[in-house]
């Protein structure tokens, strides 16, 4: 363990704290677990709160352009209301719900470049101090899971993920931002659009899945922006012929083109509704293993360059002294 001295709450002979996160990914809706370590100072201290933030790094849109910063979008209170002794180790165990917004960190093991943390916040002798830091992995939930493999399998490729502070209107979205995955077009449909930029947002229910293409200009017309978002529940991920279904989503994404013309325009930050389909009516063979080789494909252009070791350096570096 490496502990971390508490410097701002009592002084340089106050307690430290390590923050040990339960090995592996947590998915969206789940559980994150681990423990707090405390070790005493060298004298006794209240510790009068013991709480942890999740936070991400989000990029946002403004009028003097583009700037990044930290959002925690969730906390907790997981200990507090005892006496630590002067050198005393004392663990705080600790299982807290995962938002179903979560943003997905991580697609088959390769890191997508979203930083998300979990920062300890330790309260003695009436002052907070960010104790701790420790990345955040995020797994893809079964039925995300399933769309980006039917995407893979028709020959879309990656090309980048980022979070964007807004909302996106007409969906029930909860947190302050969403996460955008940039994806290259597949062949069949590379004459009618240059990207694909997709969005989950989760809940207990189900999965709304947002799409928005960039348009290619024609002859005569310019070139824009089209959306749809469509639902799917959770227990679809294993019953539905996803490549058929996702092929119909893009489809009916490109046809968007009449029907909205050349002058749709979104806000900084914000997607406008274009249209809802119910996916879960229709049912189909599970996934092939043609469609899960296809994926792979689209698996391996994660990286873009950073390895898991430059992302938990990149989440150290960016919220270090970040007290907002």
């Amino acid at each position: 363990m490496v502990f971390k001295r508490l410097l701002g709450a009592i002084g340089a002979g106050g307690p430290s704290v390590d923050t040990v996160l339960d090995g592996g990914t947590v998915v969206p809706g789940g559980v994150l677990s681990g423990r707090v370590w405390l070790k005493g100072g060298s004298t006794a201290v209240d510790v009068e709160h013991i709480g942890l933030e999740l936070l991400a790094r989000v990029e946002a849109e403004h009028e003097e352009g583009e700037s990044e910063g930290a959002v925690v979008f969730e906390r907790f209170t997981v200990g507090g209301g005892f006496r630590l002794g002067a050198e005393e180790e004392r663990q705080v165990p600790f299982s807290v719900p995962v938002p179903w917004e979560t943003p997905v960190t991580e697609l088959y093991g390769q890191p997508l470049g979203i930083v998300l943390g979990v920062r300890t916040e330790v309260g003695v002798a009436g002052a907070r101090d960010k104790g701790d830091l420790d990345p955040l992995a995020v797994g893809p939930l079964p039925v995300q899971e399933a769309v980006l493999e039917a995407l893979g399998g028709l020959g879309f490729g990656f090309r980048s993920a980022d979070l964007e502070y807004g909302r996106i209107g007409g969906t029930c979205q909860q947190l302050p931002f969403y996460q955008e995955v940039e994806l290259t077009p597949a062949p069949q449909y590379a004459h009618e659009v240059t990207e694909i930029e997709l969005t989950f947002l989760a809940s207990p229910a189900g999965l709304e899945v947002v799409l928005e293409a960039d348009k290619r200009g024609g002859l005569f017309s310019a070139g824009h922006d089209a959306l749809t978002r469509f639902t799917v529940r959770h227990e679809d991920a294993r019953t539905l012929d996803w490549s058929s279904e996702v092929d119909g989503w893009i489809r009916q994404l490109i046809a968007h083109r009449e029907a909205y013309g050349a002058h749709a325009a979104y806000g900084h930050g914000e997607h406008h509704d274009r249209g809802h389909h119910d996916g879960h009516h229709r049912s189909g063979p599970g996934l092939g293993t043609a469609v899960a080789a296809g994926a792979a494909g689209l698996a391996l252009g994660v990286v873009g360059g950073m390895v898991a070791a430059e992302v938990v350096d990149e989440i150290g570096d960016f919220f270090e002294g970040d007290e907002d």
